[in-house]
């Protein structure tokens, strides 16, 4: 499938908003985050610009992105409508949450547990509608398996834990039972994308020409001749091309600056006494994790195979 820049970024920014937004409210709620009013307004602060930003980059990739409030409407039957409206529904939770950690904490809120609680539900959910954009799409094997939505929900949690983290360290509140926690969910994170990587290389070619046509059992089944000269639609949109040596160069690339090196220079920060440069190796390990995270998701949409490929040249999907 075509890796579109809009696409990325909306799955990115805003799987790690809501990552951040999640244990945000979940340490606070289990007391193992500083309750300190200025964490909840550059956590919250942060979390929001990157949802905004993700939810405005999708409308990008749209041939008529005014008409995109329309597909609000598609509930019953679309998982993209349904991830649309639950990302507006989370803001009310999330922001009365936030709003209330930063400016009222010194009053008692007998129904911050409550709202606390929907607010963890909904950006659970938000992400996994959005994995379930993907992951429902019978005809790409690549995403239409366990390891699709599993993936999204561990991806947020890591890159939200990678976030807060270094949030904590630049405001001097770090300790070193959250370097572990965002160690940990680095670590879950790389073995998910090991086994998935695993899952798609056995489960390549399963669907072939002949499967596709009917023919192959009376032979092998080639395409002698495409009906047109050149590049349609369909063929950019869902006939990507990557080379194995570069599909594997990519993937070391998102192994070492997505998971191996945040977790070196987290490590390497807390044995570091000079603020300084602690907080340095915690800025580092944010770019490298985005550089990570961003090839990561670009693999995702150029690994993926559409069946309708077969009718254009490709041998097997």
């Amino acid at each position: 499938m075509h890796p579109a820049k809009s696409v990325i970024l909306f799955t990115t920014a805003s799987g790690a908003g809501y990552g951040l937004l999640f244990l945000l409210i979940l340490g606070h709620m289990l007391g193992v985050i500083p309750t300190d009013p200025t964490l909840a307004l550059s956590g919250f602060g942060t979390a929001f610009i990157l949802i905004v930003l993700g939810l405005l980059s999708s409308t990008f990739h749209l041939g008529r992105p005014e008409r995109a409030w329309r597909a609000l409407t598609q509930w019953r039957s679309s998982w993209l409508s349904r991830e649309g409206i639950l990302a507006i529904v989370t803001f009310l939770p999330t922001g009365i949450y936030g709003l209330w950690w930063a400016f009222f904490s010194s009053s008692e809120f007998v129904l911050l547990p409550l709202i606390g609680i929907a607010a963890l539900l909904l950006c659970g959910a938000t992400v996994y509608c959005t994995s379930m954009i993907y992951a429902c799409l019978k005809p790409v094997a690549a995403w239409h398996n366990k390891f699709v939505p599993t993936g999204y929900l561990v991806l947020s949690l890591s890159t939200g834990a990678l976030l807060l983290n270094a949030i904590l360290h630049l405001q001097g509140k770090n300790d070193q039972l959250f370097d572990m926690i965002t160690i940990a969910f680095i670590i879950i994170a790389v073995v998910h994308k090991f086994y998935y990587w695993q899952y798609i290389n056995e489960n390549a070619g399963q669907s072939t020409v002949g499967s596709a046509t009917g023919l192959g059992s009376m032979g092998k089944v080639r395409l002698l001749e495409a009906a047109h000269t050149e590049a349609n639609y369909l063929m950019k949109e869902m006939g990507f091309k990557i080379a194995r040596k570069h599909r594997q160069k990519l993937r070391n690339i998102t192994f070492i600056f997505g998971f191996i090196l945040p977790i070196f220079l987290i490590s390497l920060s807390g044995m570091i006494s000079n603020n300084a440069l602690s907080n340095l190796a915690i800025i580092v390990s944010i770019l490298s994790g985005a550089l990570g995270i961003v090839t990561e998701r670009w693999l995702f949409f150029a690994e993926a195979k559409h069946t309708v490929s077969l009718y254009y040249g490709a041998e097997k999907v």
